[in-house]
């Protein structure tokens, strides 16, 4: 930007002295000349025309020489404070430019990423920063609109020039801020684009990973029948075990029956439970350590003839009714033992949890590793009465099956923990090949 300077001194020359009269004679005469900023602008004194003291003439103009030296003082300072606005300016575009370039070369990153600078890292940010800034260089020429009012009111004269220039920087300035605007709306639109482009693709990918499993959830459980399938219990610990979703109703008598393949020692551990509260113990079957097979109805015990741990499948069956306490033992099919007064009188009761291969302190946990069922167990049935010898043969001999009528063996009523594992078996297949 060019400087400008526009001082002025108003030289005066002296006539003939007379004052101008009726016969057309010249008076004093003014003559304007244009002089370099700093020259001493004191009006020399004609001492030939001066006779004492100072004309009102000279005073006027000493007067009017002093208030132009102030007005270009005055202009002066505005010129070189408008010029650091102008750099400010400049200064401002160019980091804005900067910041345009950093964002394009960054345009893929996310928003936790600071890519405008010293912008906001949201572009709804962003735009709100860029709009303050409109409106900062806005205030910043009406500032400078209303200086030139004060200078034009005082008589001096602002420089056209610069409020022009000034003028079209901050439209030009402007319109580039807009544009950015522009831009950072529409990489917004993108963006949310994208993320939601992002979002359905990675929910489609998980729904079809979460069908493959479904899928071969269903394979590895694809029973031929609901019933045809055993829980294995390979260790003897305290978690893991076979639950029975299906609870008991309150029972005069029942039967229990199930296939049984263990080669534990000492003893198999306890191949079902059921507690209720009150009463951890209410039916367990037991075989613990050295001592033989057990069945406990309320907490009271009686020793059962059979002897399943040779690692084979073997059918057992037992029976009890609250009538005197009877019970009767089969082992594949054939009645082994019978007693009686065994909790006589005593009803079965309702609402407890039965659990496979562990045996039960409290209802449904607490258990003792060293009471655990190790090896293989299926087609765990029970009913409310007692069924007959024939039947019993029947299911051992694999010539009839009856599922249970208050627990039968399927699949929906049992689930497994701890590592506890469901595989497909048909029963009577596996034991002839045993055999």
């Amino acid at each position: 930007m060019r400087a400008l300077f526009v001082p002025l001194l108003l030289i005066y020359a002296s006539g003939s002295g007379r004052a101008a009269g009726a016969s057309g004679t010249k008076g004093t005469r003014f003559v304007c000349t244009a002089v370099p900023a700093g020259t001493d602008l004191s009006c020399p004194v004609d001492t030939s025309s001066r006779v004492q003291g100072t004309s009102p003439q000279e005073e006027e103009l000493r007067n009017t020489v002093i208030q132009l030296r102030e007005t270009i003082l005055q202009q002066k300072e505005t010129i070189v404070s408008q010029q650091g606005t102008i750099k400010e300016l400049n200064s401002k575009l160019a980091r804005c430019e900067a910041d345009a370039r950093s964002r394009g070369s960054a345009r893929r990153k996310d928003y936790s990423k600071n890519t405008m600078g010293d912008l906001p890292r949201d572009p709804t940010e962003t735009v709100q920063q860029l709009g303050k800034t409109m409106q900062s260089l806005k205030d910043r020429l009406e500032n400078l609109e209303q200086q030139q009012l004060r200078a034009n009111t005082s008589g001096g004269m602002f420089p056209n020039e610069l409020r022009d220039l000034l003028k079209r920087r901050l439209t030009d300035l402007e319109s580039q801020l807009l544009t950015r605007v522009a831009e950072l709306e529409e990489e917004k639109s993108q963006l949310y684009s994208e993320t939601a482009t992002h979002r359905q693709r990675t929910e489609n990918t998980l729904s079809s990973l979460l069908e493959r499993i479904t899928e071969l959830e269903k394979s590895n459980n694809a029973f031929k029948s609901p019933e045809d399938f055993k829980v294995s219990l390979p260790l003897r610990t305290n978690y893991l075990y076979g639950r029975i979703k299906k609870s008991l109703p309150e029972m005069y008598a029942f039967t229990v029956c199930m296939w049984l393949k263990s080669s534990a020692s000492p003893g198999i551990g306890t191949p079902f439970s059921y507690g209720v509260p009150g009463q951890a113990n209410e039916i367990v079957l037991i075989e613990w350590g050295n001592s033989p097979m057990e069945l406990l109805v309320n907490d009271k015990v009686t020793q059962l003839p059979l002897s399943v741990s040779d690692g084979r499948w073997h059918h057992i069956c037992i029976t009890w009714t609250t009538r005197d306490g009877f019970w009767e033992a089969y082992q594949d099919g054939e009645r082994l033992g019978t007693g009686e007064n065994l909790a006589p009188w005593h009803p079965i009761k309702p609402g407890g949890v039965i659990i496979l291969g562990q045996e039960q302190d409290i209802v449904g946990g607490r258990f003792d590793a060293t009471q655990a069922f190790v090896g293989e167990l299926s087609h765990f049935n029970m009913w409310d009465r007692v069924l007959r010898p024939v039947d019993i043969s029947a299911m051992a001999n694999c010539s009839a099956y009856m599922p249970g009528n208050v627990v039968p063996w399927v699949d929906a009523n049992v689930e497994v923990f701890g590592g506890a594992t469901k595989a497909a078996l048909e029963i009577c297949e596996d034991r002839l090949f045993d055999s």
